[in-house]
């Protein structure tokens, strides 16, 4: 067989040609599920713990978003969470920081319990009072969105709250601390890269109808760009860790933004999940290069974060929006799907009934955004196939 030395040459250019516009470090997704799996199969023998920084809630909360927890350990975490709060006896976990409630009710949202009655006890409770969520900063009013938005909370009404919360009103005050660079921080000072990723990851399901939220989040989005390190790793108060990389990380693809393909977060050829992954130690990651040992709470962040990226390249609902979860077609919330729950759409669409975000959600069956005839009549057609 004759080769052709001509076509052989032009082969050689075209492959240095591309070797030079590729990413030279860019992690493939093969890396990212086979530490992906390493860290959940790692994960599944540890015992998770109840409001706690590590081993708590960021671990069940990566392993059901990941899809790779187990019934006995979900159930574990929940059972341990009902006897928390029985014990506890009040809703209200700390007396100033309302994270530690937020932090367990995304947890709990995400293995599929009712944070609504948790040993009798409805942990969205103490977010409505917006003075009792402030207490924190900005970290308080963040997260307190983020959990309402994990499945659209409606927020309990309380007569004897004086400052309610609402919606409208945390996003005003996070709004309200941007600093002049486009970031934020606790101390109002310069630009914290992890608060400043929280923060997007809260305003993101905000970003496409709120103009006043795309204006910051497009400001605080160069700003993260601006202060990514040249090996592209992120700083937090000057020094560089894999906690940073994956609250961007997580940040990004709450945006609908692919890390490893915006020009923005990739610095000499090196995107900010290459980056992350050059923290990976044996089951997990470390905290910084400086100290090349397993770290809990690193591998937790790290974990989700990978999670969120595994979630982003197939097409699923990012980290914290568990609309996923929600049983659509479920009007009533009787755990079935039949004509009751056809009823319900016609009692709503007849103006009898009113329905709350969460219901308004499960009944747009064929998901073009709108609850009207069609999605009873999509129910409908359901049951008879089934």
């Amino acid at each position: 067989m004759k080769i052709n030395k001509r076509f052989i040459a032009y082969i050689l250019v075209l492959l240095l040609c591309l070797s030079s516009i590729l990413p030279v470090n860019s992690v493939s997704k093969d890396v990212v599920l086979r530490k992906s799996y390493e860290i959940s199969d790692y994960f599944a023998t540890l015992e998770a713990s109840v409001a706690n920084s590590i081993c708590g809630e960021w671990m069940v909360l990566g392993l059901a978003r990941g899809e790779k927890i187990s019934n006995n350990f979900a159930n574990e975490y929940y059972n341990k969470a009902v006897n928390f709060i029985a014990e506890n006896n009040s809703p209200k976990i700390h007396r100033s920081k309302s994270t530690e409630n937020s932090r367990m009710i995304i947890a709990l949202t995400s293995i599929g319990k009712d944070v609504t009655n948790i040993a009798g006890y409805n942990l969205l409770d103490p977010l409505v009072d917006f003075a009792y969520v402030k207490k924190q900063g900005i970290n308080g009013p963040v997260w307190a969105l983020i959990a309402l938005d994990t499945i659209h909370y409606d927020i309990p009404r309380n007569d004897n709250v004086i400052d309610v919360t609402t919606r409208e009103k945390l996003i005003e005050y996070i709004l309200s601390k941007q600093l002049e660079t486009g970031g934020w921080d606790n101390r109002n000072t310069m630009i914290d890269v992890d608060i400043t990723s929280m923060v997007l990851q809260a305003l993101a399901p905000y970003y496409n109808n709120n103009s006043d939220v795309k204006t910051a989040v497009n400001k605080a989005l160069k700003a993260l760009s601006d202060s990514q390190n040249s090996n592209g790793s992120f700083s937090t108060w000057g020094t560089a860790s894999s906690e940073s990389c994956a609250q961007v990380i997580t940040a990004l693809i709450s945006l609908g933004i692919d890390p490893e393909k915006d020009s923005r977060f990739i610095k000499n050829d090196i995107s900010v999940l290459d980056a992350m992954m050059s923290y990976s130690v044996k089951s997990g990651f470390s905290h910084d290069n400086n100290n090349e040992h397993y770290d809990q709470m690193a591998t937790e962040q790290c974990y989700y974060a990978l999670v969120s990226y595994e979630r982003f390249m197939q097409g699923k609902p990012s980290l914290f929006n568990m609309s996923d979860l929600l049983n659509f077609g479920d009007v009533n919330n009787d755990g079935a799907i039949n004509i009751l729950d056809c009823t319900e759409i016609q009692k709503y669409l007849a103006e009898i009934s009113d329905f709350n975000i969460q219901r308004y959600i499960i009944s747009d069956f064929n998901h073009d955004g709108v609850v009207s005839i069609i999605d009873s009549t999509e129910i409908q057609k359901y049951i008879v196939m089934e």
